[in-house]
């Protein structure tokens, strides 16, 4: 049997690897993403078109992705870590020359059967690329600050790209993924310290930069009742619909702020406020609850692994899933700037879903190679 499908427990079959599949995670995936059904038909009027019954059929293709990636051999893809890191960073030039402008921002490419949004696909690339990295890398090499440059290229390449198109949300999730990933690695802290302090020293310099309505959302989180019926709008009526859900909510498709239309963009950036305003709080704190099990079910996954390449692909796949959640509800609440990014799972969005499914195909081949040891060179130790 070829390495792409071979198993360090012996099982040689894609059945045999079938069923290591850690299913109580897919189970939590699946509830959520049932969830983001109810709630896009909701927010259709009571209607699977035009949102719900699309993103049903992409969780479907999603889900059967999910299960190919978990069960191809884990060292295929420290393998080609490379080779899909620098494919996702040409599509991101590609959007910089040819992308599509949605929305005032130069986010996909147009393929024909679908909207390919590459900064999404390179979040599970740099994941991938960066575990490689650190892999080959022993605790002392670490330590040398010239073992970071590289992969702090890596890094900052597609960050760049993306923050042009411009997209500062996504920028931001990686560059934060990517710390969790350095952290995890064994980078020390004073190091975060220092990059973080010069964050801070060229904050003026970085604003200067920022396109107006870049700037505009800055100030709007620090006083949305300055313009109330302009920039602010979005986030009072995103307040007002938290709030009015009270504890146990207004009741399915009863939301007032949502269905009166006073609520935008209810099935993306704001689906978690239309959500807690017909399931009220107990609701929100339902949907917040199973992402904390995914992320407790990846956090174990990553303890389990015995290589490192599959312990920091572990860390970099729920840490990204963790800050889309984190950014999307704090965004909704007025704790953070809006940036666009979407709850995964939940939100619609095509690119988004295939690439968290994709992403959690990752995480459970993670799970399935758990006791698999891969060398420098990708192969195991006996090789």
């Amino acid at each position: 049997m070829p390495l792409l499908f071979a198993t360090p427990r012996g099982d040689l079959t894609i059945l045999g690897k079938l069923r290591q599949v850690n299913w109580g995670l897919i189970l939590l995936i699946a509830v959520v993403s049932s969830i983001g059904f109810a709630m896009l038909y909701s927010a259709a009027g009571g209607r699977w078109d035009p949102w719900a019954s699309r993103q049903m059929y992409r969780f479907g293709v999603g889900f059967v992705l999910l299960l190919v990636v978990a069960v191809v051999d884990l060292r295929v893809w420290y393998r080609f870590a490379y080779a899909l890191y620098f494919v996702a960073l040409v599509l991101l030039v590609a959007v910089e020359v040819a992308g599509r402008i949605g929305m005032g921002a130069q986010r996909w490419l147009d393929v024909g059967f679908l909207q390919l949004q590459p900064s999404e696909l390179m979040k599970i690339s740099l994941v991938l690329v960066l575990a490689r990295w650190f892999h080959g890398l022993t605790l002392e090499d670490v330590g040398r600050p010239l073992s970071l440059v590289w992969p702090t290229v890596l890094v900052l390449a597609p960050a760049v790209l993306v923050a042009k198109q411009p997209d500062l949300g996504s920028a931001l999730l990686l560059l934060l993924m990517s710390a969790i990933v350095y952290f995890v690695a064994g980078v020390r802290l004073w190091k975060f310290a220092a990059i973080a302090a010069t964050a801070g020293a060229v904050i003026p310099l970085a604003w200067n930069h920022l396109r107006d309505y870049q700037k505009q959302r800055v100030l709007t989180f620090l006083n949305p009742e300055n313009d109330p019926l302009g920039s602010g709008y979005h986030i009072i009526q995103s307040k007002i619909a938290l709030g009015s859900g009270g504890m146990w909510g207004k009741g399915f498709m009863q939301g007032t702020q949502s269905h009166l239309q006073f609520l935008p963009e209810k099935q993306t950036d704001f689906i978690f406020t239309m959500l807690s305003e017909e399931w009220g709080f107990v609701g929100g704190l339902t949907l917040i609850g199973l992402y904390v099990l995914i992320l407790l079910y990846g956090a174990a996954i990553s303890l389990r692994a015995r290589s490192q390449f599959g312990r920091l692909v572990a860390v970099g796949i729920v840490s990204s899933f963790y800050i889309y959640a984190f950014i999307n509800i704090a965004m909704v609440m007025g704790m953070l700037p809006v940036v666009g990014e979407p709850l995964p799972l939940v939100s619609y969005g095509g690119t988004a879903m295939m690439t968290l499914l994709i992403g959690f195909g990752m995480l459970i081949n993670v799970y399935v190679h758990r006791d698999l040891q891969i060398g420098r060179h990708g192969q195991t130790p006996e090789a």
